[in-house]
């Protein structure tokens, strides 16, 4: 599993032991082929991890699931920033700065158009009440936790441990705290695994960090932008399994944002609990369409 990646190095793990660090380089026959941090990949050569030695990667295996974004809607080169990671811990501050949901909206996208599960992870609980922000997106299932500076961590760990969770956050939200907490050595970790490339892991770059009781975070660089021009609305609806059926009805061209756009969009026939998702769902292909206020 590549955990690091600096410079045209990668630092990655042997069978996910994180007692078993190599350096590598892309084989030439792979030509430039992306390798990105969570990738499971082939690698032969000196497998000692030795300094100063360096093996090759040969072969990137097919991804399970991809985070990936554009830089912005404009954009319409996507970029993986994160390969094969189960969960998507969606980092946003209740204040200082205050919440955007906007954000959270375009991070779930994100997370469902890739197959990861979200959780959404509230910090600064001390400073104000998390229950109205955490209330907009409880059609969508998605599991909340809070991590404030006085907050257990138990839940939250819980959730990570024995799986590979990637962090996103805006800068300042306390993404790195929480990152100091659940790797208590996670400063040396840094230090370790970038420094098996060419130096010091930077803030533009993502980096695995292995958990105390199992399983990996993958920490990404504070996000100014997230494009999702890549995405399209049958992408989104189709992550929600009562809804994906429906949209077969709607009409050639449908957006699936209702009326007044789509009078005769099929996922207005939905009764129940699927009714309800729908309208969160609508919420996020109205991210979609826009990059305003987030």
């Amino acid at each position: 599993m590549v955990v690091s990646v600096d410079r045209g190095r990668w630092g990655c793990v042997l069978g996910g032991d994180p007692s078993r660090p190599v350096v590598t380089m892309r084989a030439r026959e792979l030509g430039r082929t992306p390798i990105v941090v969570g990738d499971d990949v082939d690698i032969v050569g000196d497998l000692s991890g030795k300094v100063d030695t360096l093996a090759r990667i040969v072969r990137v295996s097919e991804r399970r699931t991809v985070l990936r974004r554009t830089a912005d809607d404009t954009d319409p080169y996507e970029r993986v920033v994160v390969a094969n990671a189960e969960q998507l811990l969606i980092v946003a501050a209740l204040a200082d700065p205050p919440p955007r949901t906007g954000f959270v909206e375009r991070a779930l996208v994100a997370a469902y158009v890739g197959g990861l599960k979200p959780v959404l992870c509230l910090t600064k609980s001390d400073l104000a009440d998390p229950h109205e922000f955490a209330s907009a997106f409880a059609d969508l299932d998605v599991p909340v936790v809070l991590a404030g500076q006085s907050e257990d961590l138990t839940d939250l760990t819980a959730r990570l441990t024995d799986s590979v969770t990637a962090l996103i956050g805006h800068s300042g939200v306390g993404k790195s705290t929480l990152v100091n907490r659940l790797v208590p050595d996670a400063k040396r970790a840094t230090g370790t695994v970038s420094g098996v490339g060419k130096g010091r892991h930077t803030s533009t770059q993502s980096i695995a960090l292995p958990l105390p009781g199992g399983g990996w975070v993958v920490d990404t660089p504070g996000i100014r932008s997230f494009g999702l021009a890549h995405i399209s609305p049958e992408n989104v609806v189709a992550a929600f399994s009562d809804l994906a059926d429906a949209i077969d009805d709607c009409p050639r061209g449908c957006t699936h944002l209702g009326p007044p756009a789509d009078p005769e969009c099929a996922l207005d026939t939905l009764t129940g609990d699927a009714a309800r998702r729908v309208a969160a769902v609508r919420l996020l292909l109205e991210a979609v369409r826009t990059n305003e206020n987030w």
